[in-house]
């Protein structure tokens, strides 16, 4: 298996280079050191390094008792209980959204986009139980996640519109403080918010927010807005941590040989 550290340095220096800085990269290396992050960077909180959240939201965003997986693998596959992350833990589905959202959920075991390795979208991408690495320049910040080998680039000076639609969106990102705003556009519909087939259109719009809580932890908040398929605005809130273990690395994920009998198996000639 292949370890993109030598990327990500590579990337950094991209972006180093990119903002006509003669300085050492500032970068958090591959194995961060056990005393965690802090410093600043450009007078904005040093992001740099690997993050993962610590919750059963990619099973569902809402609170949720334990529940079996597929037959016939037993306690294999079972899906854990959670609290759920959505503030007030309702989703506003419009009423035929609402059907829609109990067919996904109904045919999930071969429905979830997860399933067939499609790149996780925004915000979905942050919570699934994987590390992704932040990569943080001046002008540009980039986000990798080891599903799919999905990643975006937060740009923080006008790049105009996005060009096209895109598995991650387009992000245009700001600083508020200390805190990371970003607004998420051009998100394609073929996404879901969880297993639970949890699901928005081509209309979504995501607004994130990333508050330091200290060197180490990151107070992560978005919100949804999609009137093709909500009635209003509604917002998911965790913790983000820094990952201190020792050995910690960006690994792949390169998931499209596993799904390739799910897609595809029906075409082998009989």
């Amino acid at each position: 298996m292949r370890k993109l550290a030598l990327a990500t340095a590579l990337l950094a220096l991209t972006l180093t280079q990119l903002d006509g800085q003669t300085q050492t990269p500032r970068t958090t290396p591959a194995t961060p050191k056990p005393q965690g992050g802090g410093g600043r960077i450009a007078g904005h909180p040093n992001f740099n390094g690997l993050w993962q959240a610590m919750t059963e939201a990619n099973w569902d965003i809402l609170a949720h008792n334990a529940r079996p997986g597929p037959a016939p693998f037993g306690a294999l596959f079972s899906e854990p209980a959670g609290v759920g992350i959505v503030e007030g833990n309702e989703i506003p589905y419009q009423p035929w959204a609402a059907e829609k959202q109990k067919e996904n959920f109904k045919n999930r075991w071969t429905s979830d986009p997860e399933a067939k390795c499609y790149m996780p979208g925004v915000p979905r991408a942050t919570y699934m139980p994987f590390p992704f690495q932040i990569i943080q320049g001046n002008n540009e910040i980039i986000i990798a996640y080891p599903f799919a080998s999905a990643s975006r680039i937060l740009h923080m000076t006008d790049v105009g519109e996005s060009p096209a639609d895109a598995w991650m969106g387009w992000s245009r990102a700001k600083w508020e403080g200390d805190a990371l705003v970003v607004n998420v556009t051009n998100q394609i519909e073929d996404t879901w918010f969880d297993r639970a087939g949890n699901f928005h259109s081509e209309q979504l719009i995501v607004s994130e927010r990333y508050t330091p809580m200290g060197d180490n932890v990151i107070q992560y908040e978005a919100t949804m807005t999609d009137p093709k398929v909500f009635t209003r605005p509604w917002k998911i809130s965790l913790p983000l941590y820094r990952r201190l273990d020792k050995n910690a690395q960006f690994l792949e994920f390169k998931c499209v040989p596993f799904s390739e009998e799910l897609i595809y198996g029906n075409l082998r000639k009989k």
